[in-house]
C-alpha cells in the first residue's frame, strides 16, 4: 500500500449496467495452485494501491456536457437501472471515459469507471500512469500526485509482485490488474458534489505456465469524493474499505492457459448509470 495515503472508494448496493466494450486489459493467471498467505495479502493491497493515495482538490474542465435533472434514490435501497435517454459517456480523455452528466447519475458513471482506470495494469507502466492521472484528478492536484505516485510504484514493489523494475511481467507471463464495479450508490449529493460508493470485486496476480503469483480476486467498497467545475466530475479524495465479500462458490479453478485466453479474449467495458 502507498504510505501515508488516503482515498474515498466506491461501494454500494445500486446496480450497474454496462455499456460499450473497450479495449483489453491484460490478465494471466498461473495455474491452480493457491498462493502463500502473505504474497495474497500483498497482491490484493497492491492491486488497488493508487486508491490508497490522498488527493484532495478541486476539479476543473471546461466542456459542459450533459444538462440532465438531478435524479433521487430513496436511502438504503438501490435504484432501479433503467436506460434515461442521457448519454452516459460523451468523449475520452485518453483511455479514460469523460463526459458526465450533471446529475447523480453522471456522478456514479464517473466514479466507476475511474475505478476501473486507477485499478487497470497501466498504472504500473510511468507513461500510462500518467496519462491517467491527469485524467480522473483535479489538475491543481495532478502534478505532485505523479511525483507521490512515481515513488510508489517503487523498482522495489515491482520486485515483490514478481514484475520486472519497470512494471512488466517476465517473459511468459502476463500481469494481470483489473478492478471490476459490480455497483454504484450514491451516498452524498449536492450541486456541485457527490459521494459516491463502488462496490468492485478485482483480481490481481501473475498469469502464466510457472508463476508463483496465481492470479487471485478481492472485495472491496471504493467512496469517491467528487466535485463539479468547469464541466467535469473529477476525483478530490477517496478512500477504500474490505468487502462486502461473498462466500466463495464452488468453482474449479482454472488453469493457466484458461486464463490466458480469457484475459487476451475479453476486454472491458464502460460503465454506466
Amino acid at each position: 500500500m502507498s504510505p501515508g495515503d488516503e482515498h474515498d472508494g466506491y461501494g454500494g448496493s445500486g446496480q450497474t449496467r454496462t455499456r460499450l466494450p473497450e479495449g483489453n486489459t491484460g490478465d494471466v493467471h498461473g495455474g491452480t495452485r493457491r498462493p502463500a498467505r502473505g504474497s495474497r495479502s500483498l497482491l490484493m493491497g497492491v492491486g488497488v494501491v493508487v486508491l490508497l493515495v490522498a488527493a484532495i482538490a478541486l476539479a476543473n474542465r471546461g466542456g459542459d456536457p450533459s444538462d440532465a435533472s438531478p435524479s433521487t434514490t430513496s436511502p438504503g435501497k438501490a435504484a432501479a437501472t433503467a436506460p434515461t435517454g442521457t448519454r452516459p459517456v460523451t468523449g475520452t480523455n485518453g483511455t479514460v471515459p469523460t463526459g458526465y452528466a450533471h446529475d447523480e447519475q453522471g456522478a456514479q458513471s464517473a466514479a466507476a469507471n475511474y475505478a476501473v482506470a486507477l485499478g487497470s495494469t497501466d498504472m504500473f507502466q510511468k507513461g500510462p500512469r500518467e496519462a491517467i492521472v491527469r485524467a480522473v484528478y483535479a489538475p491543481t492536484v495532478v502534478d505532485d500526485l505523479v511525483k507521490r505516485l512515481d515513488t510508489s510504484y517503487s523498482p522495489a514493489l515491482m520486485t515483490s509482485l514478481g514484475l520486472e523494475s519497470d512494471g512488466n511481467a517476465p517473459s511468459g507471463l502476463t500481469f494481470v490488474s483489473r478492478t471490476v464495479p459490480v455497483g454504484t450508490r450514491i451516498k452524498e449529493y449536492g450541486d456541485d458534489t457527490a459521494t459516491v460508493e463502488v462496490w468492485s470485486t478485482g483480481l490481481v496476480g501473475l498469469a502464466g505456465e510457472g508463476s508463483t503469483r496465481p492470479v487471485t480476486s478481492n472485495w472491496f467498497t471504493l467512496t469517491q469524493k467528487l466535485v463539479w467545475s468547469a464541466g467535469e466530475w473529477r476525483i478530490s479524495s477517496s478512500s477504500q474499505t474490505e468487502g462486502p465479500t461473498p462466500v466463495n462458490g464452488d468453482n474449479r479453478a482454472s488453469v493457466a492457459g484458461e486464463i490466458a485466453e480469457a484475459v487476451e479474449q475479453y476486454g472491458g467495458f464502460t460503465y454506466a448509470r
